[in-house]
């Protein structure tokens, strides 16, 4: 599987195809009576009305599902080819992606955190332009309104603010400019929403939007610790991944090593967002799923012993779809 996908051959596109589904069997050989999906936050259907949620079947919901991940993992393949974060261009981030985002059953379907990583992906292709641009006051203008755009399908994508200014940080010296641009960014989408409400005299529900962030970061956390199983070897290769990018962090280009950089601070970011909704589910990391198969591509497009590196890609299937099964 490895081998086969650290080439660049058109006929790993069939295969990924082929693997997308296969990954979701246990979810069409027992398909679920009903599946609700809430495309956008309440505050964002009082103006925009998409009847969603009773449009889809369940086997239509997991299908879509199915062809949105397939979709993700190719544009998410050719962004990091083209900003060279690996040794060569192949198709191991859309393999790992694919793995990645059929980890858990709620991942197999229809959920806005799956909508919201079109959007992820996307700022993560402007962020990795940072470096390379002359004036990125409008590429920072443009992220702040595709997190925006986010925090209306799914509140916690507002904690991906914090992005502007970390990448900033990294690849830009100051500029007050650039620091204000993504904010304005992001105001002008929720001002044009804030005047909505105004002219629908509910403004009212409009500083209600902002009240999670006020939560408190959970002091304790009820977890039933067989249900995340399954991230045992993805533990491993994590940390196999981190150690094979210290060993060659300082030989890799500057863009390179910023771009890891960045990719870990948003990591960090989409596992900490989840405090911003009191009931959040498990399909909220999702989020982590695009920076976290970038470090499992490097991994694995780096290792060289290939027995053990095809042998632990071969347990991740197989402990995934146990644990989906069980």
């Amino acid at each position: 599987m490895i081998n086969q996908f650290r080439t660049s051959n058109p006929i790993n596109l069939l295969l990924l195809f082929a693997y997308t589904f296969f990954m979701r069997i246990v979810i069409l050989l027992d398909m679920p009576e009903q599946l609700s999906f809430e495309f956008l936050e309440p505050y964002a259907k009082f103006f925009l009305q998409i009847p969603l949620q009773s449009t889809f079947s369940p086997t239509t919901n997991v299908i879509t599902a199915g062809l949105i991940i397939f979709i993700q993992a190719i544009i998410f393949n050719v962004i990091i080819n083209n900003h060279g974060l690996l040794p060569k261009p192949s198709y191991l981030p859309a393999l790992l992606y694919i793995t990645g985002a059929s980890l858990f059953m709620p991942f197999l379907v229809l959920s806005p955190t799956l909508i919201c990583n079109f959007l992820l992906i996307w700022m993560m292709d402007k962020l990795l332009k940072l470096g390379k641009a002359q004036n990125v006051i409008m590429i920072m203008f443009d992220i702040g309104m595709i997190i925006a755009v986010g925090t209306l399908v799914y509140f916690p994508f507002i904690v991906m603010l914090l992005m502007l200014w970390l990448s900033l940080l990294l690849y830009r010296s100051f500029s007050w400019r650039e620091w204000v641009s993504g904010l304005v960014g992001f105001i002008t989408i929720f001002f044009f929403l804030g005047v909505f409400y105004y002219l629908n005299d509910n403004l009212g529900m409009f500083y209600k939007i902002w009240l999670p962030l006020a939560n408190k970061f959970p002091a304790t956390f009820k977890i039933n610790y067989n249900d995340y199983l399954v991230l045992v070897p993805v533990s491993v290769m994590m940390v196999l991944a981190m150690i094979q990018l210290r060993e060659s962090f300082f030989r890799s280009f500057i863009s390179t090593r910023k771009g890891f950089q960045m990719l870990f601070f948003m990591f960090i970011c989409a596992i900490v967002s989840f405090y911003t909704k009191p009931n959040f589910r498990l399909y909220h990391f999702l989020l982590c799923v695009p920076p976290g198969a970038v470090l499992l591509a490097y991994y694995f497009a780096n290792a060289s012993n290939r027995w053990f590196y095809e042998s632990l890609f071969l347990i991740l299937v197989f402990a995934i779809q146990y644990f989906l099964f069980v």
